[in-house]
């Protein structure tokens, strides 16, 4: 009997464990997919110009291949690389969220560059798109999962350091959680995007009720203007992450001027509307922070659109960016 009541004290002490383990895994995962809510805005920014032209059947289909493309990319590729990393080279994850924060500050750049001046961009041709629509479907959704790629190692890097030194199997599960959250969230929210308009369109063709007809057009209108709107918000968050990780990773480097320049005037002007303090140091912080995004990316833009941008193009055999 004493060895039974031994063997349920230790099996409950083994739960507690567990249970404290879930708890750490939900908050580090909680606390890693909100620092990544950049780099998560512009994927879900991003991802729907890569359906549009495909007929209303094959939406879904393509956004789920993306999503699986996506989760392999996340959970064999990047999850393995950061635990490594992680384990053996944490000194590099740094300089690596710096590069990876200076492109998001670049493409932020780049899009505004792109809307001030319409004739900088360079479209695809009609001779480039496939007459075939396999081929086309095969192109489009291979090069999401490409850039995909590319914000993917940006999220889970951003992860990786937001995750407390806790075990290996804690930080994979985390980085796990994460990685599946994400892609959930952005693709479930493209899928909400792009047929929203067959939403509409239905809803005002068929609908019994004057009030739903009317919503369904409202509804058909409303998105042109929102997809404008999330491409506004995405740039927005890429320049404000990516200033952020820019003027954290110069602190972790040891030149702190940056931060602590931020910090203060962020202080002065909470200290300004005491009744708001933290929103307004938050909003300041941001914003200070996203000038900062955006002054680098204008500088490497030269360098981003004559060296990088053909690399990717010729090394992914195709259009590369957003």
């Amino acid at each position: 009997m004493s060895g039974l009541l031994a063997l349920l004290d230790d099996v409950a002490g083994l739960a507690k464990v567990a249970a404290a383990s879930v708890d750490d895994v939900a908050v580090y995962a909680g606390k890693a997919g909100a620092k990544a809510a950049g780099a998560v805005i512009d994927d879900a920014a991003v991802t729907p110009k890569y359906v549009h032209g495909f007929e209303a059947s094959r939406e879904l289909p393509v956004i789920w291949r993306i999503t699986k493309g996506s989760l392999r990319n996340k959970l064999l590729y990047l999850l393995p690389a950061a635990l490594v990393l992680s384990s053996f080279a944490p000194w590099l994850i740094a300089p690596l969220l710096m590069l990876g924060g200076s492109y998001l500050c670049f493409e932020g750049a780049e899009k505004i560059a792109h809307a001030i001046r319409p004739h900088a961009a360079h479209p695809e041709s009609v001779d480039e798109i496939p007459d075939d629509p396999a081929h086309l479907e095969e192109q489009k959704a291979s090069g999401a999962i490409k850039t995909d790629f590319i914000l993917s190692a940006e999220i889970m890097t951003i992860a990786l350091s937001e995750i407390p030194k806790s075990g290996l199997a804690i930080e994979a599960a985390s980085l796990a959680v994460v990685a599946v959250g994400i892609t959930v969230v952005v693709y479930g929210a493209v899928a909400l995007i792009v047929k929203a308009d067959d939403v509409g369109l239905h809803m005002a063709g068929v609908g019994r009720l004057a009030l739903t007809r009317a919503l369904g057009r409202g509804l058909v209108r409303a998105m042109p203007g929102f997809m404008k709107l999330l491409t506004t918000v995405g740039t927005a968050a890429m320049l404000w992450v990516g200033g952020s990780i820019i003027v954290h990773g110069l602190g972790e480097m040891g030149w702190h001027v940056p931060e602590e320049a931020i910090h203060h005037v962020a202080v002065l002007a909470g200290q300004a509307l005491p009744q708001a303090v933290a929103t307004v140091e938050w909003t300041v912080t941001a914003a200070l922070d996203g000038v900062l995004g955006l002054a680098l990316g204008l500088v490497l833009l030269p360098l981003g659109t004559r060296v990088i941008t053909p690399l990717l193009r010729a090394v992914s055999g195709g259009k590369a960016g957003h």
